[in-house]
């Protein structure tokens, strides 16, 4: 790898590290990809596939769970509806939450504040909380996500079909 590419390739590293930490500080705030990329002077698409070959999920998903991560903590420890959670970490679509809440801790917010007012909450998470210490229920900061939801038709896997002659 020569030195140019090897500069350009630091400098593309550090723009993606603004664009992480940026979610992480603004997560409550309407965040969008196309922000997103308009403040890394990058164009949306290739900051996409640029976040996620660097951290292993796109910067929507990246963004969803930290609003989860924090929506775990708020269910946990306050006295609000899941609507006003929802609102409080920046999700203007409580369907969409519920789902993504769902599909990332194993069970709905509802569910989850319920089982954790028993105590149990650290107990019944699934998915990529699952080899998290007992007791704790935080998601671990940037694991790619796990094949727990719906495949989206563009990433099911197509068999390639063999074009050789069996005898």
């Amino acid at each position: 790898m020569s030195a140019l590419v090897a500069a350009q390739r630091l400098k593309d590293l550090a723009r993606l590290r603004r664009v992480r930490d940026r979610i992480d500080r603004e997560y409550a705030r309407p965040l969008d990809v196309e922000a997103l990329a308009r403040g890394a002077g990058m164009a949306a698409g290739h900051l996409g596939r640029q976040f996620r070959q660097a951290y292993g999920q796109s910067p929507y998903a990246y963004l969803m769970t930290r609003r989860v991560e924090r929506a775990m903590a708020l269910l946990r420890h306050r006295d609000l509806s899941v609507t006003e959670v929802c609102s409080e970490v920046g999700c203007s679509s409580p369907g969409t939450f519920g789902a993504r809440f769902n599909e990332l801790v194993g069970m709905a917010p509802g569910d989850y504040r319920s089982q954790s007012a028993d105590g149990g909450a650290a107990d019944l998470v699934a998915g990529p909380v699952a080899g998290a210490a007992a007791g704790s229920a935080v998601l671990p900061t940037c694991v790619p996500e796990q094949a727990t939801g719906t495949v989206r038709n563009r990433e099911a896997l197509v068999p390639v079909p063999s074009l050789a002659w069996q005898s």
